[in-house]
């Protein structure tokens, strides 16, 4: 395994410096090709959500004949863990071994228990699909099994690599350290997804063997190299004798200072608003504005270019010392204007319009994303890092589900009453059930807005400290 560390590293240093993003987040304690090795963890997680929720959802529907109710269910399990992260943060912080490792098990778990999750996954979902002699029930239960197992590893790996990346970034770096994370993850779900698609082209059951146990190859070898030589070693941080705080107690501390509720209620609400689109975009273009396949395609792109434009400023503007709450407060109001641009896109008929509108959304999800995820490590209470970055991924996974789940419900329930007339003649047509759901989130974010008001004048001394830091260290 020795050579695996170096190979990574020199085949991202061969890039120049000026052409990666974030580049400037590496210091003299955490290199550049360091720093980008430990983002490979971010790598093997978008690689499985573009899996779960692109790839596979239309695979069981189209060529294996799933139900659509039951692929929801399938693919709405890896959620039932989400709210596990919190604790998986704490147990991390307070980790006894004798290796003095914290972070590291934690991470090798959650990599075993996705690894796993994939391996059984092809044979469940053949079973699954009635391809068998035996009872479809076993396919059910080994199905569920293979999603529960891939969302259990990938909140256990996203949740305490996280935590390891706050360890070793110094605090004036955590920002743009930060952004590069977020960064890597929407790279893993891009290239993922283009690779899942062209191997899958020629569609066989063989095929979707080999390309799913594949993808636990790679997360196995992805997430070993970003673990590799990244936690120091320190049996007296993690020695036995010493006292451990129960989860009560830490939640309570944690709860107790810098308007915690008050935080992760905005988190939850903003998540939400900007979420709930997230399965309505493409249809909305191809049924209301009529655009072709390809099109409708390049707005995942040009979504996800949207998002990295947010974290690139993002960023930017935090280590200047400009308020974390403040700057998610601009991603919600951009939002609000990318949410108006693809309603009015419909009655003026322009795909220039909703495009438009496609972008701003993306780019103030990125703003307001990655602002509420670093103030969550500015003002976690010492020691308490993957507690607070449990939590903050527990309220955001939670609440993105739910907006998923429930916005597909919204629009066809809201396009029946229209088509049947409920609504009265000006709401039949058949963008009504769009925009009563991109109008749910235009109230969303306003509420979003009141949520943090307050926050912005709260963290303005408490946070700052840290971010002028990081301007002074820049």
């Amino acid at each position: 395994m020795k050579p695996v560390a170096p190979k990574w590293s020199s085949g991202w240093m061969r890039i120049a410096p000026q052409f990666l993003p974030f580049a400037d987040a590496a210091t003299p304690e955490l290199p550049l090709g360091r720093l980008l090795r430990l983002s490979l963890f971010q790598v093997s997680v978008g690689m499985a959500l573009a899996l779960l929720i692109g790839t596979l959802n239309r695979v069981m529907i189209v060529e294996l004949g799933v139900p659509a109710s039951l692929v929801s269910v399938m693919i709405a399990l890896p959620l039932l863990f989400a709210p596990f992260r919190a604790v998986i943060g704490f147990r991390s912080d307070i980790h006894t071994s004798v290796l003095g490792w914290r972070r590291v098990p934690y991470i090798w778990i959650g990599t075993l228990l996705q690894f796993g999750g994939l391996a059984i996954m092809p044979f469940a979902l053949l079973v699954l699909s009635g391809d068998t002699h035996g009872p479809i029930l076993y396919g059910q239960i080994g199905a569920a099994l293979a999603f529960l197992l891939v969302g259990a590893g990938i909140h256990t790996t996203q949740t305490v690599g996280l935590a390891l990346a706050t360890d070793v970034a110094p605090s004036a770096s955590q920002p743009k350290v930060v952004a590069l994370m977020c960064t890597m993850l929407l790279v893993g779900i891009a290239f993922s997804a283009l690779a899942f698609g062209v191997l899958l082209a020629n569609f066989s059951e063989l095929r979707l063997i080999q390309v799913i146990q594949g993808s636990a190859i790679l997360t196995m070898a992805l997430n070993i190299a970003a673990l590799w030589k990244q936690e120091v070693r320190d049996p007296a941080r993690t020695s036995s004798t010493l006292p451990r705080p129960t989860f009560r107690s830490s939640w309570q501390q944690f709860a107790g200072g810098g308007q915690a509720v008050r935080r992760l209620i905005a988190l939850g609400l903003g998540t939400i608003a900007f979420s709930m689109q997230d399965v309505l975009l493409e249809p909305y273009g191809g049924q209301i504005l009529h655009l072709p396949v390809g099109a409708t395609t390049a707005l995942t792109a040009l979504l996800a270019g949207g998002g990295l434009t947010g974290f690139v400023m993002a960023a930017r503007a935090l280590v200047r010392g400009i308020d974390a709450y403040r700057m998610a407060g601009y991603g919600a109001l951009i939002g609000l204007m990318g949410f108006t641009a693809v309603i009015f896109a419909a009655p003026m008929n322009s795909a220039v319009l909703f495009a438009a509108g496609v972008a701003l959304i993306g780019l103030g999800s990125g703003l307001f994303g990655h602002c509420t995820l670093t103030a969550a490590m500015a003002l976690a209470p010492r020691g308490q890092i993957g507690l607070a970055l449990g939590i903050w991924g527990a309220v955001q996974a939670s609440a993105a589900g739910s907006a998923i789940a429930s916005s597909g419900l919204i629009r066809d329930g809201v396009a029946r009453l229209a088509a049947a007339g409920d609504l009265g003649a000006a709401l039949s047509g058949p963008a009504v059930g769009y925009g009563a759901v991109y109008n749910l989130e235009i109230i969303l974010l306003f509420a979003t807005l009141i949520a943090i008001g307050p926050l912005v004048r709260f963290t303005s001394t408490s946070l700052n400290p840290v971010l002028h830091a990081g301007a002074a260290a820049a």
